[in-house]
Parts: C-alpha cells; structure tokens; sequence
C-alpha cells in the first residue's frame, strides 16, 4: 500500500491539539449553558431543495449518494446533501418539532459541517461549528438580537485566545438606506457591498451598477454608508447625515443602538458599529455579527451570524430567530498555525504506575485502579523494564509522576524535580495544576 496523502481543507489535529480542542468546547459549552441554552444536535443531511432555497450556497454543497446510484443522481425527495451550516437545519428542525418546543426556544448545538469551498489557511471543507439560537413563534423581541454578542464574548473571553472584536450591523438600515436613495434591489445591493473587503470599493461600485442598478451617485451613497463605524451609538449620527429617511432605516437604527449600548455595559469594547457587515446569506433580516480576533483580522471572521425572520415558516406561522456560531475549527486553525496555543502534556495521564516484575502487575493494576477512582488519570507502564527506562517512557509522554509499589509501602515520584515522597493511593492527591493538562496562550 502507498503512503497516503493528506486530503486538504479535512484537517486532523494531533493528540495534543485534539485536547485543546476539547478544552475550548467544554468552556464553550459551560457559558452556553450558563446562559440557558439547551443542547441539541441535528442530522448531517438535509433535502437538497431545503439547502439550497437560502442564499448564494449552489456552490458549497457536497451531494450524499451511494456509489452504485444511477448515473444521473438523485432526484426528489431523494436528493440529500450534507449541511453547510446549522442554521438551516435548526429552522427545519424548529418547523417539524414545533408542537413539542417550549418558546422562546433556546438551543446551543456543537458539530461538524461541509462545504465544497478552496481550501486555505482558517478555511476548511469540513470544520467544527458552535452555534447559539433563539426562536419564538410570530415575534422575537429584538432584545435578544443585544443578547448574542453577550454570550459569544463570554464564551470567547474565558478562553486563552487574543481579545475578540464583534462588528455588528443592521440589514434594516441598509435596506432602508437603499430604498431611500431610490434602489429597487436591495438584496443584489447588500451581496455587492458585502464583498468590499474583497475587491475593494471601486468594483464594489461597479457591481451595484451592474447587479443593482445603481447610478454612480446612488453608488456613491452605499460605499459612504459602508464607510460608517464606530464604538458606540454615535455611528446613528453619520448616518442621518447622509440625509436620507427611510421608516426601516429607522428602525434599524434603534436596533442597532440597543445592541451597541448594551454590549457597550456589559464589556466596554466589545462591540462596534461597522456598517460593511452585511452578511452573504439572503436569509438574515436585522442585526448581522462578525468577530475578528485581534492581530488575525487579515483571516476574517471567526464567529457570525444575525438576525431571521423567514427561515422557519410554514403557511402563515412563522419562527423567527437570532443565531451566531463560533467557527471553532477556523479559530484553531489559525491559533495553531501561529503556534499561539500550547497544551502542558500530550496525553491526559498524570500518574505512569510502574511495574517491578510482569509477576507483580496485579499491584499496579491495583493501584492505577485506586487512583482512577479518585479521579487520578493514571496508566500502568507497558511493560516491566529497569525503572530508569519506565521513567523515560513517562518523560517522552509528558506524564509528570511514577508510581512505584513496594512491599513496605508505595513511593511517587515528580519526574521534574526529583522529589519522591512516600504515598498511598487512597490518600495521595497530586497538585491541581498537574491533575489535568493546562491549555495556555503563548505569544498572544
């Protein structure tokens, strides 16, 4: 067999990236529940038709069929694919559910998504995702749209990463700016605007022309209003000076100021105003987030969502939500490419138990087994070599202590220092520092 070739955008982390992964998603999953979102998970495959009815996604989408299926693919009801995000299949889920959901329903929900994009560095084709959302049945009070950004910078903020900015916008002012000026699309206006960061403003004006509409003042108008950012409410002030009047764009504002100024009291710098987020999906309706690690903001955003109103209907019964999702992956990706996360072991083990003969390790088993009951990750060496080759096993894996029994009484040693004191596995309890491998920043 010949060696195989990594798959790029499929990323495998080593065994002690894997256990940073899982330290960053429990104390993401702790401050979701803190704030009383309930845990759920959803199937990795959804109707393709329901895949595809939001947003500019044709592209992404990685079809699921068997390898013996007719040629000309599925069709129907039978056409799957894997989800690219949570979103989509959380609004199917709130529909065929909804008379068992108590709401407002919030949900938090930890899992890998697909998409079919170019691989590059924080951008994968499978990744780990953290989403929040709330639902309600006919109205969602917009107080839930201030909320989100609380509960991302809490989760983020107890995490060893650079400080995180959450740039928040509000599609109502766009859409209301653009009726104001007189555009007749406001959609095709905001997937232009959307794209300034990547082709700058000048092909950025010449899409709203070409795909909006847009005369070269009305263009002029949409990249002044881009052009608006600030750290707290003052961003309404630019834009009235615009001087254009809209009634959505000024209940954008309002949104848009509540969500400023309660970020503004919860953790000063926080938030900011930056009125460029749009958003590339159709589906979302007022506020839009996007989070930038500082020092990483070339990279983009690690953490987006917003506001939606549509997503979930049926007949006349609508779900509205607010969501945004962590890319967990993306974020450690880019960490561990600038090697800014460092974990204190490779392997979960405190304690190598060793063993003094195969004969006697029944003791060991012993007392690995006692210390485990206490909560003492702990193995038994794998085989009964002189102790100086059993405590260079422990040095190479990381593992801070050897057990060694005896017959007048057990000792442990710190391989790090030396020190080796006499113990017994009911009672001896290792510093906590070294019970469990730390996870830490290094150069953030």
């Amino acid at each position: 067999m010949s060696k195989p070739t990594p798959i790029s955008g499929f990323p495998e982390w080593t065994p002690a990236q894997r256990m940073i992964e899982q330290f960053v998603l429990d104390r993401i999953r702790a401050t979701f529940e803190l704030y009383g979102f309930a845990p759920l998970e959803t199937r990795s495959v959804e109707p393709l038709d329901q895949l595809l009815r939001k947003g500019e996604t044709s592209k992404e989408v990685y079809l699921l069929r068997r390898l013996q299926a007719d040629a000309d693919g599925p069709a129907g009801d039978d056409a799957l694919g894997l989800h690219f995000d949570l979103t989509v299949p959380f609004a199917r889920y709130v529909l065929e559910n909804a008379g068992k959901l108590q709401f407002p329903f919030r949900r938090y929900q930890i899992q890998k998504v697909w998409r079919g994009e170019r691989p590059q560095e924080g951008r994968y084709r499978e990744f780990l995702q953290a989403d929040i959302d709330i639902v309600d049945r006919d109205t969602l009070p917009a107080h839930y749209e201030a909320e989100m950004p609380l509960v991302i910078g809490d989760a983020l903020r107890a995490l060893p990463i650079p400080p995180v900015r959450i740039q928040v916008n509000n599609r109502k002012i766009c859409e209301g700016f653009y009726r104001g000026i007189g555009l007749t699309d406001p959609e095709a206006a905001l997937r232009a605007v959307d794209k300034l960061d990547k082709i700058g403003p000048a092909k950025v004006a010449e899409l709203l022309a070409e795909t909006a509409g847009a005369s070269e003042a009305q263009a002029k108008a949409c990249l002044a209003l881009a052009e608006i950012s600030a750290p707290d409410a003052s961003f309404a002030d630019a834009v009235r000076a615009l001087g254009v009047s809209d009634p959505l764009l000024d209940e954008g504002i309002a949104e848009l100021t509540a969500v400023v100024e309660t970020a503004a009291a919860h953790a000063p710098g926080l938030c900011v105003a930056d009125l460029r987020i749009a958003r590339g999906l159709d589906y979302y309706t007022g506020t839009v987030y996007e989070t930038q690690m500082v020092g990483y903001e070339r990279f983009g955003s690690i953490c987006s969502g917003g506001r939606y109103d549509n997503l979930a209907s049926s007949g006349t019964v609508r779900f509205p939500g607010v969501g945004i999702s962590i890319g967990v992956t993306r974020m450690l990706g880019l960490l561990f490419g600038a090697e800014a996360l460092s974990v204190s072991r490779s392997v979960p083990t405190c304690v190598l138990v060793a063993v003094t003969a195969e004969e006697d390790r029944a003791a060991s088993d012993a007392v690995a087994a006692a210390l485990r009951s206490r909560g003492v990750p702990t193995e038994v060496s794998p085989s009964a070599a002189k102790f100086g080759k059993q405590i260079r096993y422990a040095e190479r894996r990381g593992i801070p202590y050897v057990w060694f029994p005896g017959a007048d009484g057990d000792e442990v040693k710190d391989i790090r220092s030396g020190e080796q004191v006499a113990a017994a596995a009911g009672e001896w309890t290792p510093p906590r520092a070294d019970l469990v491998p730390l996870v830490a920043g290094t150069g953030v």
